[in-house]
């Protein structure tokens, strides 16, 4: 099937789709035939975006605001007159921090952001709520998956590892997490929602792992000044 031909005629919104994975979804979508609207916070960033693909249309939207989505999914039907996909991508990806050095108010906002919005806390609250929506809504005839992206190089990686002590170091102890010896990029999560969207019609609950295989085999687990005891060869 011709890439332009995967999902014509389809309508489809993605939130936060202004940059790194989102816009990499956004592209994939109108890729394979579909209108897509897309929201986002970021408006300068929206509005370029929207120049650069043609075929999609942007929406500014805080999506913690439910008259914002509304709006969002309002608008939607109203300029094309159905909606047939949304990929809930919207997210936030703190620094790390220690659980004592997390106040209530920053949890709250990141379960706001991350589970009412669905992207990841949070991935694992994320797949259950997936499971559990897929058997709700299957008897609409509605399909609910879940992506979850590994090391994907995006704006906010690069800004997360420009705030670590050695960037360098962190970028390369994130590439070397992969058995495939690279990160992902933002197109290859976009691959995989259209994927989901437009030919996985048989799966619902599904996570799919964009992961590059960073979940297998051996890999450093213990953190950063845990202290490690190696056992010593017996002579």
């Amino acid at each position: 099937m011709a890439a332009g031909a995967r999902y014509a005629g389809k309508v489809v919104v993605v939130t936060g789709g202004a940059r790194g994975i989102g816009a990499g979804i956004v592209k994939a979508f109108v890729d394979s035939g579909a209108q897509v609207v897309f929201c986002d916070k970021d408006e300068l960033g929206g509005r370029a975006l929207e120049k650069d693909i043609p075929g999609s249309v942007f929406i500014p939207c805080d999506v913690t605001q439910e008259g914002d989505l509304q709006t969002l999914v309002s608008e939607t039907i109203f300029r094309f007159g159905h909606l047939d996909c949304v990929v809930n991508n919207a997210g936030s990806h703190p620094p790390a921090q220690w659980p004592e050095e997390t106040s209530i108010h920053g949890f709250r906002q990141l379960l706001e952001l991350n589970l009412l919005a669905i992207y990841t806390l949070t991935k694992g609250a994320v797949t259950a709520m997936t499971k559990a929506f897929a058997l709700d809504e299957s008897q609409y005839g509605v399909r609910i998956n879940c992506i979850s992206p590994g090391n994907i190089w995006t704006p906010l990686w690069e800004e997360l590892a420009a705030s670590t002590p050695d960037p360098s170091a962190t970028i390369q102890e994130g590439t070397l997490a992969q058995p495939l010896g690279r990160m992902g990029q933002p197109d290859e999560v976009g691959a995989a929602a259209v994927f989901l969207a437009s030919e996985a019609t048989f799966c619902t609950g599904l996570e799919l792992l964009v992961t590059g295989g960073a979940e297998l085999g051996y890999g450093r687990k213990a953190s950063p000044g845990t202290p490690v005891a190696i056992p010593t060869l017996t002579p």
